[in-house]
């Protein structure tokens, strides 16, 4: 694992102005943040992805556990990966910010422009979404989804729909907050699975668990045959996301 911290980074310089109407310069647009990211991100594993509600404030329940998960996650090694925005990713961030591991934020450029926090060791600043979910799949050896709305959803069921397909290696999808996920759950259970839209197995992958000592301890034990580094098979897998 990587003991020290790495240097900022700054992002790439992207084309714009009239070029940003013709096809062909989007597809060097997106070229460009996808080399500028690897760039930045290649050295950064093992990492771990948390995502949760950009709406939570400091005072509450969810943004100290998820402090607390960082902290534990990067005095354990690993860096630590968030959308880089405030809420549960500032969280995120701030616990991992004094930590051995990076702090590390892939911001997304909004119409209400998001802010990035003050937490990151690195910021990489992103155009496009689905970029951006590239990276958080590319360099995680873990999920962890706090509460949250539509966009952290998405981010849980694009890495459920990854491994699931086999488009990317199985790893690590804790969702904490029982209490919060508990009717998702049982709705998958009840109608996804009842109606044979989905298996057991398919939800086995998920796993519910709100210690934060325990989080670190199942993420290793995921990894204690295997270790964390990619086998050549799982690093082309990686290029087909």
């Amino acid at each position: 694992m990587n003991s020290r911290k790495l240097p900022p980074m700054v992002e790439p310089e992207l084309l714009n102005g009239d070029s940003a109407n013709h096809e062909a310069w989007h597809a060097f647009e997106i070229m460009s943040e996808f080399v500028g990211a690897t760039e930045n991100l290649k050295a950064i594993t093992p990492a771990v992805s948390i995502f949760g509600s950009a709406r939570t404030k400091p005072d509450h329940p969810y943004y100290s556990l998820t402090e607390e998960i960082a902290r534990q996650l990067s005095d354990a090694g690993f860096s630590v990966i968030s959308g880089g925005g405030p809420g549960i990713m500032e969280a995120a961030n701030k616990g991992a910010f004094p930590g051995k591991g990076a702090s590390i934020g892939l911001n997304i450029k909004l119409p209400f422009e998001q802010q990035g926090n003050p937490y990151q060791d690195i910021g990489i600043n992103f155009k496009y979404f689905f970029m951006r979910k590239v990276m958080f799949v590319k360099y995680a050896s873990a999920y962890v989804v706090m509460p949250g709305g539509f966009g952290t959803l998405d981010e849980l069921m694009e890495a459920m729909t990854l491994v699931q397909t086999g488009k990317s290696r199985q790893i690590p999808i804790i969702l904490v907050g029982r209490q919060f996920w508990a009717g998702l759950l049982d709705w998958l259970r009840d109608t996804l699975v009842a109606e044979g839209m989905a298996s057991e197995a398919d939800l086995a992958l998920m796993q519910v668990i709100d210690e934060p000592k325990h989080i670190v301890e199942a993420i290793f034990k995921h990894y204690e045959a295997t270790g964390f580094e990619l086998t050549p098979a799982e690093r082309k897998m990686q290029l087909y996301l």
